[in-house]
């Protein structure tokens, strides 16, 4: 699938995505972390934002920034978190100046590029994050590209693709970051998710 096939399929699953995804978790825990590492009043920016109830609405005391791909989970946002300002637009070139955030969030995300998009996805975080950024994301463990097909039970297709755990972390540090840690929690569909949390080093 291409990107514009891709964002297609999240115009049309947004709301179902929404619907079927629980807002709790111990995924979330991690953003509570995350904010007390940053500094007073920082602005985070949560890429692939989505309808907002999972990772955006649980960042709470920052300045919210959104993004997301499709409309569609944006104005869903637009109503579950008023105080968040929200972008439309692609990770891979990110609508935001550089240097203008504290943190990055990407949960589950990153995965619906190619691999091979993902050295200069993460390039971009680094340009807009400030000199000791964190960025928090949901890695995949091992190496994979494939396209779902009736995604979450609709007609829809869903592209996935992630180069796995090492070369993930290879690929930030190309981009300047250093892995502070590497956390396996239970994701709530049931199934278990690896995160890292990486600083911006260079």
């Amino acid at each position: 699938m291409n990107r514009r096939q891709v964002k297609t399929s999240w115009e049309a699953l947004s709301e179902t995505y929404a619907r079927t995804r629980p807002t709790d978790g111990n995924d979330v825990a991690l953003l509570d972390e995350l904010v007390e590492l940053l500094p007073d009043d920082p602005r985070v920016l949560d890429v692939g934002c989505g309808d907002g109830q999972r990772t955006l609405a649980n960042l709470d005391g920052t300045d919210r920034v959104g993004l997301d791909f499709a409309r569609s989970g944006l104005d869903m946002a637009a109503q579950n978190v008023p105080a968040a300002r929200l972008l439309q637009g692609d990770m891979a070139r990110l609508p935001v100046q550089d240097g203008t955030v504290d943190a990055v969030t990407a949960y589950h995300a990153v995965f619906h590029v190619p691999q091979s998009t993902h050295p200069e996805v993460y390039q971009e975080f680094a340009r807009v994050l400030q000199p000791g950024g964190l960025f928090l994301t949901t890695v995949g463990g091992s190496r994979y590209e494939t396209v779902r097909r009736g995604w979450l039970g609709s007609d829809e297709r869903m592209f996935f693709s992630t180069p796995g755990r090492d070369r993930t972390r290879e690929q930030l540090r190309s981009a300047g970051f250093e892995i502070r840690w590497e956390r396996q929690v239970d994701d709530p569909l049931g199934s278990s998710a690896l995160f890292f949390l990486a600083e911006l080093t260079a």
